[in-house]
């Protein structure tokens, strides 16, 4: 019995070494190299859905004379949700459950966007901070408005992708625990509950990467 609800997220290992943290980047040991040079049905579905991904950020940048801007967000979103699904295996460890993570994905993407967009386009940042039509006395107000909601946007990023990752693990998790003191005809239910809960997390899994991507790519296009 988990003396702590929160252990299963923990990152150590018996060893004293966080070598969990290398399932990041150990399912890339999983693929194997045939998938890269021979054509399959999996590999023409994810060109599929890159070059629909591609063509959506496009559209949401604005911008047609940045060419390859979206690699980096359609690279964004096929790294987390690699590691989302890596994490619904049993007995992997979840790394998107770690603002450790996540917070590395969204601070440094917004530093730069905040960066480039105030040295390039100073007057296009600060006409940003007050809305068209805002009454001259509200405009005070709806600066400092701005500005904070404006801070916290890697924060909210990075707590979104993270919450909602430790949420369904966590209900897995709680009820996985009580299996051992069912009987057999509630054994039953608990299994088709754990099997649609997975089924959920698939789900969230691609939708919390998609909105991750999308919502790095709006932030881009605000500092253009």
């Amino acid at each position: 019995m988990m003396a702590n609800l929160f252990s299963s997220f923990d990152p150590s290992t018996n060893l004293g070494l966080s070598l969990n943290w290398s399932s990041v980047l150990i399912g890339l040991m999983i693929i194997p190299p045939m998938f890269w040079l021979v054509p399959s049905r999996i590999n023409y579905l994810w060109i599929m859905i890159i070059s629909n991904l591609n063509k959506e950020f496009k559209i949401l940048i604005g911008n047609n004379n940045s060419k390859g801007s979206t690699l980096i967000f359609v690279s964004l979103f096929s790294f987390i949700l690699f590691n989302n699904f890596l994490g619904l295996f049993p007995y992997i460890f979840t790394s998107t459950s770690h603002m450790t993570l996540t917070l590395t994905l969204a601070l440094p993407l917004w530093l730069s966007f905040m960066i480039y967009g105030w040295i390039n386009n100073t007057i296009h940042m600060f006409a940003h901070l007050v809305p068209q039509g805002t009454p001259p006395v509200l405009m005070p107000f709806m600066v400092c408005i701005e500005t904070i909601s404006n801070i916290i946007r890697p924060g909210t990023l990075a707590v979104r992708l993270s919450a909602n990752m430790i949420a369904g693990h966590l209900l897995m998790t709680l009820l996985g625990n009580t299996g051992s003191s069912l009987t057999l005809m509630t054994v039953n239910f608990l299994i088709i509950t754990q099997i649609l809960l997975l089924i959920l997390e698939s789900a969230v899994s691609i939708i919390q990467s998609y909105v991750f991507a999308v919502l790095s790519t709006l932030y881009s296009s605000e500092v253009n």
